[in-house]
């Protein structure tokens, strides 16, 4: 790379940059190097950082500004979308599929975008998180039982760090994240972090926050007692055409 980056050492615990170092221009890149280790991913997470590169990078570390998050009670499904899920015998359930869901993330096509940055790297280590009780999904089927989309990320206290969703069937993505923030809504839990804007999260009703702001909530709710282990006992099999009427 060209660029003069931070490089992190190999130990997993050491610190990050300050995030009011990171880049304007790409904005947020904060570092580069070190590797993937639980702590690691824990820590970046903490201090509001994620990882997100190519199969031709380092590994590289972000914290933009600003911030696109979800209010739990703030995301939006259409009209039309909401008459789709009172008849469409969709359900949601979580960590039942959390291998099948990264796979899907990393490798449907997605129009404008050409490969995939869950990289093989990626993939293992949030695996690893998952197998530990961070990492999570939340997976909607069809009527047939087959998956129709999911949506997975990392949770830290009562912070939800969302990395990628997915459609296999239209509209898979979008019930995926209303089911997650309608359970975490019911939990108490009040931010979804979607990392950075794009048209589609807007539509979903993604705000856009100051990094100071987002920080500030993130360094107050990782502290909280939170859920770590498997989800799916206490998210249980949610019926979406209940998403229809919240």
């Amino acid at each position: 790379m060209s660029l003069r980056l931070p490089w992190l050492s190999s130990d997993p615990s050491s610190p990050f940059p300050p995030v009011q170092t990171a880049l304007r221009e790409p904005d947020g890149l904060l570092a580069a190097g070190g590797d993937l280790r639980p702590e690691r991913l824990l820590n970046a997470y903490r201090h509001g950082i994620f990882p997100w590169y190519s199969d031709d990078q380092p590994i590289l570390w972000w914290s933009p500004d600003p911030r696109t998050v979800f209010r739990t009670d703030g995301v939006h499904l259409s009209r039309r979308f909401r008459r789709q899920l009172r008849h469409s015998g969709w359900v949601a359930r979580a960590d039942t599929a959390f291998a099948d869901v990264i796979a899907a993330c990393a490798t449907v096509p997605r129009p404008g975008q050409h490969g995939t940055w869950i990289t093989d790297g990626m993939r293992e280590a949030y695996l690893t998180l998952h197998r530990l009780g961070h990492a999570h999904s939340v997976e909607v089927f069809d009527g047939e039982g087959g998956l129709a989309g999911g949506t997975y990320g990392v949770a830290v206290g009562r912070m939800f760090f969302g990395e990628s969703m997915v459609s296999l069937v239209s509209g898979g993505s979008k019930a995926a994240l209303a089911a997650l923030a309608r359970q975490l809504r019911d939990w108490e839990w009040g931010l979804i972090d979607a990392q950075v804007e794009n048209p589609h999260l807007l539509r979903s009703g993604a705000e856009t926050w100051p990094r100071d702001r987002f920080l500030a909530e993130v360094a107050a709710r990782v502290t909280e007692p939170g859920r770590i282990g498997a989800w799916t006992a206490a998210f249980g099999t949610l019926p979406l055409h209940h998403l229809a009427c919240s």
